[in-house]
């Protein structure tokens, strides 16, 4: 007798094979170009770690021509000494800061000077379609407190590599280079011959369209983690993670970015008890108000701020 034989489903028809689904083919020689090195945990810090101040501050840009702009900005507020206690000592503060800036699609030249006598300024030139030229320089009264270096920052098909050149005998070098669509590894070597200091890091980078993922670790005893989980267009939620090796120090943070129509409004909690919320509202063309707070329960150092932004 016939083994009888089960009818064919509507999923799996008589005769046919199962789908295989073929894993994606990965074409290493055409990997995408890496962010570059010092800018691997740009997400995280872009979420959890926006400019907080104390006090008021306005800010005034002037566009003359489509390449030259002037910048005006006022602050006052308190401002913190570094004291060997718990003590949080403040004195109060204010200052106004003059800026002359020139941008052209392969030269960015910025300037700063400063009531209290500081002129910083900044340099980017590309020299070529893959190097560019970054240099800055930061000139003050107090002795030995000015300083400049020179970055030179080489794009490559699927890597970075940057060298820098300080006062005080600083030499540094880093590279970064895509192993997969999706992974990025590399390194960097520093020596600052004036506190006869050296050091080597290494960090790693794994980034989707939904996440980032970055970790870091060097000779000086620093380990760092984070993760930037993008919920929605609008909502991303991101968490660090930092120790010590040698102060046996360990902080770890949540935070979250929402952008909406007219805002951006960004927060964090840490391991320390500090709890910090940062909102930039759009009220008009050319015209932002600025909401800065922190609390720190550990110091109980409670810190607000508002501002205004005129100008594009």
């Amino acid at each position: 007798m016939a083994t009888p034989v089960p009818p064919a489903t509507a999923d799996s028809p008589a005769g046919s094979k199962p789908t295989v689904i073929e894993p994606e083919k990965v074409d290493y020689f055409n990997l995408p170009c890496p962010v570059p090195y010092e800018e691997i945990n740009r997400e995280v810090i872009m979420s959890l770690k926006p400019e907080l101040f104390e006090g008021m501050r306005f800010d005034f840009t002037r566009v003359l021509n489509q390449r030259f702009f002037l910048s005006h900005s006022v602050f006052m507020g308190p401002t913190e000494l570094p004291t060997q206690s718990m003590d949080v000592v403040k004195i109060p503060t204010a200052h106004y800061e003059f800026g002359a800036n020139f941008i052209d699609p392969k030269l960015m030249l910025l300037g700063r000077v400063l009531t209290d006598g500081k002129v910083n300024a900044r340099v980017k030139c590309d020299l070529s379609e893959n190097l560019a030229m970054k240099a800055n320089a930061q000139l003050t009264g107090e002795p030995h407190m000015s300083h400049g270096m020179v970055n030179f920052d080489y794009k490559g098909k699927d890597c970075r590599t940057q060298f820098q050149f300080g006062n005080g005998a600083l030499f540094g070098a880093s590279y970064i280079q895509s192993v997969t669509p999706h992974l990025a590894l590399g390194g960097e070597v520093f020596w600052a011959g004036q506190h006869r200091k050296s050091g080597i890091g290494y960090v790693a980078r794994y980034n989707t369209n939904k996440m980032v993922a970055t970790g870091q670790i060097a000779s000086t005893g620093i380990v760092s983690l984070g993760y930037v989980q993008k919920v929605s267009e609008k909502v991303s939620l991101a968490s660090d993670f930092m120790y010590d090796y040698r102060s046996r120090d360990v902080t770890a943070s949540v935070g979250y970015d929402y952008i909406l129509r007219q805002c951006r409004l960004r927060g964090k909690i840490d391991s320390n008890g500090c709890v910090a919320a940062f909102l930039e509202e759009r009220l008009n063309m050319g015209l932002n108000f600025i909401l800065s707070a922190e609390i720190d329960h550990k110091k109980r150092d409670y810190k607000f701020g508002f501002g205004l932004t005129l100008g594009e």
